[in-house]
């Protein structure tokens, strides 16, 4: 299982696959995971969604950033999305992650777009912008931002991985922040997270539970699982917990009938929903981090006309799955 989620990482890290795959994306079946290369596309994903009470947040989707122009770029198409939702006065709000905004190259810059996306958000009627955690490199650039943007704004938060051990000490330092509470989804050193699933759905759990008796603000729980969404509903009948308080939160195209089911009880509910052409790192993480995906996937791929697509990404993949043998 682990040599099959490092195979998926792996493929999510490669800059050359991920350019392939932006021209064949819906012949291999992303368009059930991302919601279309478009804004319009995008907002009639959310128009859906809203009428069946569930709410949105999106990405727009981006990988390896190393430039100005294209950080920028991306700055604009985030504003132009914010915009589109804020006209059409849907239930919806923003996932931003900072390195497509310029951090792994310029913090300055990268600071500079999200502080004008959080200041637009708040005058769009007080906008929601969770800044999504990335791989650990990338957490103390997300801590050293909201540590400047908070003073200054309330209309934004982050997600806290279950898998680090220093989840803790993110769950204390940010008691007044509206969080987002997953797994986590990249591989990680044994050295700063927690390795087997057991391990993590135990530290996971905890970590709800803590979240939900100590904080006021709003907690996101992001999981398709459905022992753990069972366990949180109980602890919350048990300890009188507000369901106005929390919300469960799943990826676009996985276990929908379970989410509209959920929302059908009451219970706050958000579908995180990405769009764009740069699908491929998106979807190879969500492969790896929880490998009943695969089947998902396996249902497009056995399709003739995306397995004449997929040709052209397989000859990058298979050598990377021999290193990765090689390694264990």
């Amino acid at each position: 299982m682990a040599l099959v989620k490092n195979f998926f990482i792996a493929l999510s890290n490669n800059a050359f696959l991920n350019s392939a795959a932006k021209t064949i994306g819906p012949s291999l079946g992303a368009n059930r995971v991302v919601a279309g290369n478009t804004i319009d596309d995008v907002i009639k994903t959310i128009k859906r969604l809203n009428e069946k009470n569930i709410s949105v947040t999106v990405d727009n989707l981006g990988e390896f950033v190393n430039n100005e122009r294209d950080a920028i770029e991306a700055k604009n198409n985030i504003l132009k999305v914010m915009e589109a939702i804020h006209e059409h006065q849907l239930d919806a709000h923003m996932s931003v992650k900072l390195s497509q905004l310029g951090s792994e190259f310029d913090r300055g810059l990268s600071y500079r777009n999200i502080h004008q996306i959080v200041s637009k958000a708040e005058a769009y009627d007080h906008m929601h912008i969770n800044i999504d955690t990335e791989k650990y490199d990338s957490l103390f650039d997300i801590t050293q931002t909201l540590d400047r943007l908070k003073p200054e704004f309330n209309n934004v938060g982050t997600v806290i991985q279950a898998y680090l051990f220093k989840a803790d000490v993110l769950i204390d330092k940010y008691p007044d922040l509206r969080l987002r509470l997953v797994k986590g989804a990249y591989k990680e050193s044994p050295y700063i997270a927690y390795q087997t699933k057991e391990e993590i759905d135990e530290n996971y759990i905890r970590l709800i539970e803590k979240r939900l008796l100590t904080t006021k603000n709003f907690t996101s729980i992001a999981t398709h699982d459905h022992n753990i969404i069972n366990h949180v509903k109980d602890f919350a009948e048990k300890h009188d917990i507000d369901k106005s308080k929390f919300e469960f939160q799943m990826l676009y195209g996985f276990r929908s009938e379970l989410a509209e089911a959920i929302a059908k009880e009451g219970y706050n509910f958000t579908i995180y929903v990405p769009y764009g052409d740069d699908w491929f790192g998106y979807f190879m993480r969500r492969l790896a981090e929880r490998p009943q995906n695969i089947t998902l996937a396996l249902k497009e791929f056995v399709k003739p006309k995306a397995l004449i697509s997929l040709a052209s990404v397989t000859l990058g993949a298979v050598a990377l799955f021999k290193i990765l043998r090689r390694k264990h």
